[in-house]
């Protein structure tokens, strides 16, 4: 039973460990300087953090190839600096999410050697062995030209194994019920420790049907139905969050359609089709992605998103669309990954814009479901693309303009840091932004409690508002409160009419909720706005029960 529905209207901020703050002069990040960064973060208005992986790791994948479930990596601290942290959090009424990597491990882990050392071990099975050669080993990579098979020979094994991802990367067998087990423990291990949530990491991979594990796909459900069960048992206000990039009508397996199984996905089609309607100024596949994702259980929430730790994936958009987003955003081919994807941060692909960015932020704020930001955002940190890969992305945090941005004493820090150029810590600080009234931190605070003061937007339903294509324009309503944003994509000033009479023919009164340029409309009821470029615009709507005409042509 769900205890709350906290999840709701919450912000979640995204960070690594290792790249927030160093304490102990290291040169990597740690839990001690994330708990002295926990004021600042409260005080942005996060009320969730979602940590990437900080258990022991080879790193060979940014901490993705797990070697011990049950520990923190020395590098960031120990289990006591964790519930040090964990506490800290809750003394702030914030609650940690954290990643659960269970779709693989690390080679390196006890039980793959374990299981490649000896075929009588009780862990053999707890991985995927073939005696030959697959005919498929050379299909279903998830990163086509960095692998180019899922099967690899182990000479210590004198077996074939299972690798979804990197071949360093072998996959557990969930159709052993002991691997299963396990992952209970885990879970229930990090609860006690004072985590309150999970993101999933690789979902569809656990419970795929093309997957060489064995079982049925509605026992791979049951799966996903457990591990909930489990969590809120353990802990009732608990929330499972999936990675799952899957197609709209897959997305109720996932929820569960008596709302059984995931609480929270990560919205992709919003994602990448929010990118194209900045890239085109068309917010007509935008549109359709939040009508294709609409029908879920009414304690099922989307988390809608940014930028993250990842490339911005852009695989599931039209021929057409992948082309014009990669032009406005990605046009050299060192900005491009996998042939699908952009490996930059938000600010830089939007060209430093201001108005841009405000309104790339606005929207993600006003869309139906819980914001998740990436850490930097809320400053307009960069990219370094000399790094390869995703690592592009995963700088460290910029807090003065101290040597190596203040996060580290060390002169050399282990985590890069951007110091040239206009996206440098010089100039891209939290700092010097704190200071400044006008800045995009502070303009990100004031929009983060903005979009708390409108639990419409995470609880209430929503519709889109028939608008022209450059437009985006979304009402709420939740206990006969009712709120409506408009947003436009187009480079040129916008005016827009809308019809808010309610059949008695009772005038309604637009409160704006950002600069209190209220509209009280014409005598026939209607309101016509005229919206800057890149504008937007957050309303209230000062009578309820009207009948706004709000439903797409």
């Amino acid at each position: 039973m769900i205890r709350t529905l906290w999840y709701k209207n919450a912000l979640i901020y995204c960070l690594s460990v290792d790249s927030f703050m160093d304490a102990n002069g290291d040169g990597v990040g740690d839990f001690d300087g994330l708990a002295r960064r926990l004021d600042y973060l409260h005080g942005l208005g996060v009320r969730a953090l979602w940590l990437m992986p900080f258990q022991p790791s080879p790193r060979k994948d940014h901490g993705y190839d797990i070697t011990d479930y049950y520990s923190v990596d020395p590098r960031y601290g120990t289990l006591g600096d964790f519930v040090e942290f964990t506490h800290g959090c809750k003394e702030r009424g914030m609650r940690v999410l954290m990643d659960l990597v269970i779709n693989h491990t690390s080679d390196q882990h006890p039980w793959f050697q374990a299981s490649r050392s000896d075929p009588e071990s009780p862990y053999r099975d707890w991985y995927i062995w073939s005696e030959t050669k697959p005919k498929d080993a050379h299909k279903g990579m998830v990163f086509p030209g960095f692998q180019d098979a899922t099967w690899d020979y182990d000479d210590e094994a004198k077996a074939w194994y299972f690798h979804r991802f990197f071949k360093f990367q072998p996959d557990l067998n969930y159709a052993n019920p002991d691997v299963r087990a396990e992952i209970f423990r885990i879970i229930g291990f990090w609860i006690e420790l004072g985590v309150s949530g999970f993101r999933m990491d690789a979902v569809p991979f656990i419970i795929a049907e093309d997957s060489p594990r064995a079982g049925e796909p509605e026992l791979k459900y049951q799966m996903l139905r457990d591990f909930r069960a489990f969590a809120q048992w353990r802990n009732g206000e608990c929330v499972m969050l999936a990675e799952a990039n899957v197609p709209p009508k897959e997305s109720l397996e996932y929820f569960g359609r008596d709302a059984d199984r995931l609480h929270m996905m990560f919205n992709f089609p919003a994602n990448r089709t929010h990118f194209y309607a900045h890239a085109s100024g068309d917010a007509s596949a935008l549109k359709k992605a939040l009508k294709d994702t609409r029908n879920r259980p009414e304690t099922g929430q989307w988390c809608h998103f940014l930028r993250n730790h990842d490339e911005l994936d852009l695989s599931n958009l039209t021929e057409e669309q992948m082309e014009a987003t990669f032009a406005a955003f990605a046009p050299d081919p060192e900005m491009r990954l996998f042939d699908r994807g952009i490996r930059r941060r938000l600010a830089p692909m939007l060209r430093g814009d201001r108005r841009r960015v405000e309104l790339a932020n606005s929207v993600l704020m006003s869309l139906p479901g819980t914001p998740v930001i990436r850490y930097g955002d809320e400053i307009g940190m960069g990219d370094d693309l000399a790094l390869p890969e995703r690592e592009s992305v995963r700088t460290a945090m910029q807090w003065d303009n101290a040597p190596n941005g203040g996060f580290t004493l060390n002169e050399s820090s282990a985590c890069p840091v951007i110091a040239d150029g206009p996206y440098g810590y010089r100039h891209i600080n939290v700092a010097e932004q704190r200071r400044d009234p006008d800045s995009l931190l502070n303009w990100t605070e004031r929009l983060i409690r903005l979009r708390r003061e409108t639990p419409e937007i995470g609880y209430g339903d929503f519709d889109i508002v028939r608008s022209p294509k450059d437009i985006l324009a979304l009402r709420y309503e939740w206990r006969g409160a009712s709120v409506l944003i408009v947003h436009n994509f187009s480079d040129r000033p916008r005016e827009i009419t809308f019809g808010l009479d309610a059949t008695g023919g009772t005038k309604r009164k637009l409160v704006d909720l950002l600069d209190g340029d209220h509209d009280d409309g014409d005598e026939a009821g209607r309101h016509t706005i005229v919206i800057e470029p890149y504008g937007y615009r957050w309303y209230r709507i000062g009578e309820m029960n009207d009948a706004l005409e709000r439903r797409e042509a």
